[in-house]
């Protein structure tokens, strides 16, 4: 079999606080191939970004891995630290975070940010560096990208911005790729041109991708498979289409049947009652049991069984006609 780009074997991530060590990813197993796009999916505060800053090295002490391993292409990446997880991020790890200004320096030009990456991670000179970053503005379609090389972040548009932020991201050749909330911030039309530009390079490019939203549309456009996120634990895991069709894990089917789409007709949108439970209040049991129109006194006693038997962490998986 092919080594995966990515592999993440039973991560934790925990944070001690005054009240007790929390888990904001908990256990957590995936794979992503190369030219694959795994969508990350779940509400806010499930562990989706949690998981991806864990894998870059971007974890804020006192969080930490406290369990498991992450390979990257074949070579195991969470013991490193420091300077030699800086030479990581960039070349075999690219980023494209949600406010694509929280990525750009305002005081330097777009060029001078892009031929600095190159310059690091790739071994060319400064003038083979900045013909790459015009080309690299040209592949993500700024227009004019020999003139605007010279421009500062504050004068493109937010939809431009993370254009270049996609172009930065890319830039170093990186094997895998890491968006998170890459459309959130843009508008619908521009969403679109971003995510169809991030499907045809990462296809062109071969590289892996995983694309952390809360937007099942866009995992519906976008990914090849997808992972539902719950209280830092994986609920499902699969190919996008039966993931999406036909969901397993009641919080899935919850997901899917709060979207407009499945709403029409109906006064109301659908929704999940209840909220997310603290990671410092966890429920015994399944975490999701006190949002579960299903659950039973096994999942109030214990924890949801692991995906390793099937495609949703649930004691009483939903078959295909019932979440139809």
């Amino acid at each position: 079999m092919t080594t995966p780009v990515l592999s993440i074997r039973n991560l934790s991530v925990e944070i001690p606080t005054r009240g007790g060590v929390v888990k904001p990813v908990d256990g957590v197993s995936y794979d992503i191939a190369k030219g694959e796009i795994l969508g990350v999916v779940g509400e806010s505060g499930a562990g989706k970004s949690m998981a991806g800053n864990a894998v870059i090295g971007l974890l804020n002490p006192p969080a930490h891995i406290s369990a498991g391993e992450i390979w990257l292409n074949g070579t195991r990446i969470d013991p490193l630290q420091g300077e030699a997880m800086r030479r990581l991020r960039g070349k075999e790890i690219g980023m494209i975070f949600q406010d694509p200004l929280t990525s750009l320096n305002p005081l330097l030009t777009i060029g001078d940010q892009l031929a600095e990456t190159i310059l690091t991670h790739l071994p060319v000179s400064r003038s083979e560096a900045e013909k790459r970053a015009v080309a690299a503005l040209e592949e993500v379609g700024i227009p004019g990208a020999a003139e605007r090389i010279d421009s500062y972040p504050h004068e493109f548009s937010g939809g431009m911005r993370q254009r270049v932020v996609i172009a930065l991201a890319l830039c170093a050749e990186p094997s895998l790729v890491i968006a998170d909330e890459p459309t959130t911030a843009l508008d619908v039309s521009v969403q679109a041109q971003i995510i169809a530009l991030l499907k045809r390079l990462c296809r062109e490019r071969g590289t892996a991708v995983m694309l952390i939203t809360h937007d099942m549309g866009v995992i519906a456009e976008t990914a090849d498979r997808v992972a539902v996120m719950y209280a830092g634990r994986l609920a499902e895991l699969g190919d996008v289409r039966d993931v999406l069709t036909a969901p397993q894990h009641p919080y899935t089917h919850g997901l899917m049947a709060s979207t407009p789409l499945a709403s029409l007709g109906q006064r109301r949108l659908h929704q999940i009652p209840g909220s997310m439970p603290r990671l410092t209040q966890m429920p015994d049991g399944c975490a999701f049991h006190p949002r579960c129109p299903q659950a039973q006194d096994k999942c109030r006693q214990a924890p949801s069984p692991d995906l390793a038997d099937g495609r949703a962490s649930c004691w009483f998986p939903m078959m295909a006609e019932a979440a139809e």
